[in-house]
């Protein structure tokens, strides 16, 4: 029994990585067609994804497949990145 645990515990932590990756790309795709950072429809989709996401992390630790403090790095993770990326934009499209 603890070994199907541990695999569903697996699992839970890669789907709530994969769905990360999928946050990290819809934002790589809408910066590289010019959707500005600061566009009212680019935080609505930025904050609804990052929302649903600490939603997917908060049942995960409730059900006890991850702990709270992976549930964390996970959305830290995902706010550098993001912060990367607005980072890079934004020097990408300041005059030099």
């Amino acid at each position: 029994m603890s070994s199907e645990v541990a695999m569903d515990r697996d699992q839970a932590l890669a789907v709530l990585k994969q769905d990360a990756d999928k946050i990290l790309q819809l934002i790589k795709v809408q910066m590289d067609n010019l959707t500005m950072p600061q566009c009212p429809l680019y935080e609505e989709v930025l904050d609804t994804q990052m929302f649903g996401l600490s939603r997917e992390v908060q049942f995960a630790v409730r059900l006890q497949l991850i702990s709270e403090e992976t549930g964390k790095e996970i959305l830290e993770n995902l706010e550098r990145q993001v912060s990367a990326l607005h980072e890079a934009f934004q020097a990408q499209k300041s005059p030099e």
